[in-house]
């Protein structure tokens, strides 16, 4: 049964969080059967961090997915052994995450609903943070941040996955320009180092094993996924077609308006903190 966090006087921007509700509440089956989010080298490495944080004889490791989404990073944790919570400020994709764990045979799967600036989960809760695809919709990062880190263990682990922006000018322009106009709930791609900028600030430890690749974007199924407007879609070629050379170079843009998305995963760790039991909250 999906929990809900409770309203609290002070929290997200009510638009841009309802908008970003609404719009994946319109499409959250579309994002369960995506292959972009459905697959994913990405997701056996969660497996197996998972995997690998469970040690003979001691507690289960429990795992937060933060903005889950469809649910594909908290069914890759469950895998791993994990007991996962599944958070995110979409109803309507909390009930596709529910109904798939239930189908999938992962019992001790949970989701919980709220913004990802506001958990309401006790401090030091989880052994392992993990968001994918996600944080380029909050309206802040930071905060978000320092929530996870909140609800992190000592030595706890955060890993981050996510789109992230190119640190030239100009090619961060165009990505934004893109995205925005395909989803008006998307906020921001992050270049790499601001992303090691907002993680510093919010008291982790420098991020390790920071890998970077290619995503290809089919660009019909990438408007259709998120149901853009016409009138968007044909902004959206035009920006694509009339790109700068460096910006077509980057992203590999054909004909067809594809191009390639820089995907990036890094992981952190919580330096101090005192431990709680697992799905206390």
């Amino acid at each position: 049964m999906t929990q809900t966090a409770q309203p609290a006087a002070q929290s997200t921007s009510p638009t841009q969080s309802r908008l970003a509700a609404e719009q994946f509440g319109r499409t959250a089956n579309a994002y369960l059967s995506s292959a972009v989010h459905a697959q994913g080298a990405d997701l056996e490495r969660l497996a197996a961090l998972a995997q690998g944080m469970n040690k003979p004889g001691l507690k289960q490791t429990c795992a937060l997915d933060l903005g889950c989404g469809a649910g594909h990073a908290a069914f890759a944790l469950s895998r791993g052994g994990a007991a996962v919570t599944a958070y995110d400020l979409s109803k309507e994709m909390l009930d596709v995450v529910a109904a798939e764990a239930a189908r999938r045979g992962h019992a001790g799967l949970r989701t919980v609903q709220g913004p990802a600036e506001r958990l309401p989960f006790g401090e030091a809760e989880f052994d392992l943070v993990a968001t994918r695809f996600s944080a380029h919709h909050w309206s802040n990062v930071p905060a978000a941040l320092n929530e996870a880190r909140r609800v992190l263990k000592s030595g706890g682990t955060l890993a981050v996955i996510d789109g992230i922006s190119p640190e030239m000018p100009i090619l961060d322009t165009v990505l934004q320009t893109v995205e925005i106009l395909r989803d008006a709930s998307h906020v921001r791609d992050y270049r790499v180092s601001e992303w090691v900028a907002m993680v510093s600030a919010a008291g982790f430890a420098a991020p390790t094993d920071i890998d970077t690749w290619k995503l290809r974007m089919d660009f019909d199924n990438w408007v259709a996924r998120m149901r853009t407007p016409e009138l968007r879609v044909q902004a959206i070629r035009d920006v694509l077609a009339k790109a700068p050379e460096e910006a077509k170079r980057h992203f590999s843009i054909d004909t067809n308006s594809c191009f390639d998305l820089d995907v990036a995963w890094f992981s952190t760790r919580r330096a101090s903190a005192t431990g709680a039991s697992c799905h206390s909250a």
